[in-house]
């Protein structure tokens, strides 16, 4: 390559890294053949170990989603089904590093072939359970990236991610990848600048480059012209982190005087340890997803879980979504295999087709509720008929739990706004106490485009006029009526979008704990 090289792309995780590149497809290590089926085996056999012990070490270290996904990738690398196919090879003669690719690459493909999300969120856990064993086969996996490195290829496993050291920075530049990713995600909570959609890029390059993870792009090669402007702007992006970081204790406000309730959403109780509660107005969605692992949860996991979270935000309201299993969050034991899970059983839908499962966890939120200010809201809700129904459950439990004794408290109950249905039609779910807009999916059923599909990333956007107008009007309503209407998805934490939604009649909005003090800041910039 002669010159530098600019390419752009789409931001992932905002921010700006200077630094050497580290090429994750570069270094290969071949593979040293055993010389017999029962060593060929052997070195297998290890090299799965190996891997599994690195997933466990990593889940262990790891809390909520990450947690989750790993935990996942575990269980399905300690599944003999999995390797089976790879060991008949290797007594075929096949040598193992051999034996194992071919094992997965069909499988690989036809994941990604795939129209759903679901089935191509397997194939990215797929393709990083086959490179963790080739990696422990070959030694591959030894190769460590300088401290400040950017991380530069055509996509990252989540495990990479989790495994790399980003205390001295660095940053993550891809020619493919999706800024929905686990990875995306997973750099946006650590404020890892990511550019995802590079576009082909030389496999060959050594050297330094700037990443402008703000507005998407990556220089290669001789960068002296750009690097004053490039350092002025990077400057700049952390002086305006710094001043962010002056709004948390303060309560959000737009310029001329509205005030706009931010809370937080949580993925594990875990992740309260870290926020100062007098930063955010509450919990505006905890997930429960984390809860439901290896094994169903029993009540009383459950119901400390719960507990731990209302008792730390000490009166301030707390929204528990109950088990958004299904689509792209299977639950072993739970969930069924479809053939579209994202339009199949999910959510609401799976939690009344199992109420054996879904009892159990009403029965925890509802002794959670008296240690603090409990709301809970049901996902995938699609007709009223689903709201009414477990409605119905609550009162059921509560009823079961008087009899015995047991302290319990019914908390409001309300909806996620996700599915079309109901921003259309909000005058069906009046019986709802409150709504919260899910930004992720109603974006993608309105549009038509899956939310880790790069190819249509433009689409799937909370600020299109078609999306926009549906927050409106269940805004409208919510005034109307008096039923309180929240945002947690991504889009409540984008400063971008954070205008386009205030515009649009909003005054609550649930962020990432990370995106905090932005969102401050972009809301007191607003003038409505």
């Amino acid at each position: 390559m002669s010159g530098p090289l600019r390419l752009t792309g789409t931001p992932a995780s905002g921010g700006y890294a200077e630094g050497p590149i580290f090429c994750l497809e570069g270094g290969a290590v071949s593979y040293v053949a055993k010389g017999s089926g029962a060593a060929e085996a052997e070195a297998l056999r290890a090299a799965i170990e190996a891997a599994s012990e690195q997933l466990a070490a990593l889940a262990a270290a790891s809390t909520g989603e990450a947690a989750d996904m790993l935990e996942f990738q575990l269980a399905m690398l300690t599944d003999d089904s999995l390797s089976g196919t790879a060991f008949d090879a290797i007594d075929a003669g096949v040598p193992a590093d051999e034996a194992w690719s071919d094992a997965l690459v069909e499988q690989i493909e036809g994941y990604e072939a795939a129209e759903d999300e679901y089935f191509r969120a397997r194939a990215a856990d797929l393709r990083d359970i086959r490179q963790q064993v080739l990696d422990a086969l070959t030694s591959a996996g030894d190769r460590i990236a300088p401290p400040g490195a950017i991380l530069f290829g055509e996509d990252i496993a989540p495990t990479r991610f989790l495994a790399t050291d980003w205390s001295a920075g660095g940053g993550i530049a891809l020619s493919k990848g999706s800024s929905a990713s686990h990875v995306a995600m997973l750099a946006r909570s650590r404020g890892v600048p990511m550019v995802v959609g590079l576009g082909p890029v030389p496999t060959d390059f050594q050297g330094s480059a700037l990443l402008d993870a703000e507005h998407g792009s990556i220089l290669l090669g001789d960068a002296s012209e750009g690097a004053d402007l490039f350092r002025a702007s990077a400057e700049a992006f952390a002086a305006r982190r710094r001043a962010a970081e002056d709004h948390l204790r303060k309560p959000a406000m737009t310029t001329d005087g509205t005030p706009v309730r931010v809370l937080v959403n949580i993925a594990d109780p875990a992740d309260v340890d870290g926020i100062d509660i007098t930063t955010c107005d509450g919990v505006g969605l905890m997930r429960t997803e984390f809860l439901f692992g290896k094994e169903l949860p029993d009540e009383e996991t459950q119901y400390r879980a719960y507990r731990k979270v209302l008792e730390w935000a000490v009166g301030k309201p707390v929204t528990i979504r109950t088990i958004d299993a299904g689509g792209d969050k299977p639950v072993p034991g739970f969930t069924v295999e479809e053939s579209n899970p994202f339009l199949g059983l999910r959510g609401i839908r799976l939690s009344l087709a199992r109420p054996d499962v879904f009892r159990v966890q009403i029965r925890a939120l509802l002794r959670a509720a008296m240690h603090g200010n409990l709301k809970v809201m049901f996902p995938m809700i699609a007709v009223p008929e689903e709201y009414a129904r477990a409605a119905a459950l609550f009162a059921q439990e509560a009823r079961n739990l008087a009899d015995t004794g047991e302290p319990h408290s019914i908390p409001p109950l309300g909806i996620m706004v996700e599915v079309p249905s109901v921003a259309i039609a909000p005058e069906l779910f009046s019986d709802a106490a409150f709504f919260s807009i899910g930004s992720n999916d109603l974006s993608q059923y309105v549009m038509a485009a899956a939310r880790d599909n790069t190819a249509v990333a433009a689409l799937n956007s909370v600020t299109t006029p078609a999306v926009l107008r549906l927050i409106a009007s269940v805004a409208e309503f919510g005034t109307r009526h008096a039923i309180s209407v929240s945002l947690c998805g991504d889009a409540g934490g984008d400063p971008a979008a954070i205008p386009h939604l205030l515009e649009a009649g909003l005054r609550d909005l649930s962020v990432a704990p990370a995106q905090l003090a932005l969102a401050k800041v972009a809301i007191s910039g607003v003038r409505l």
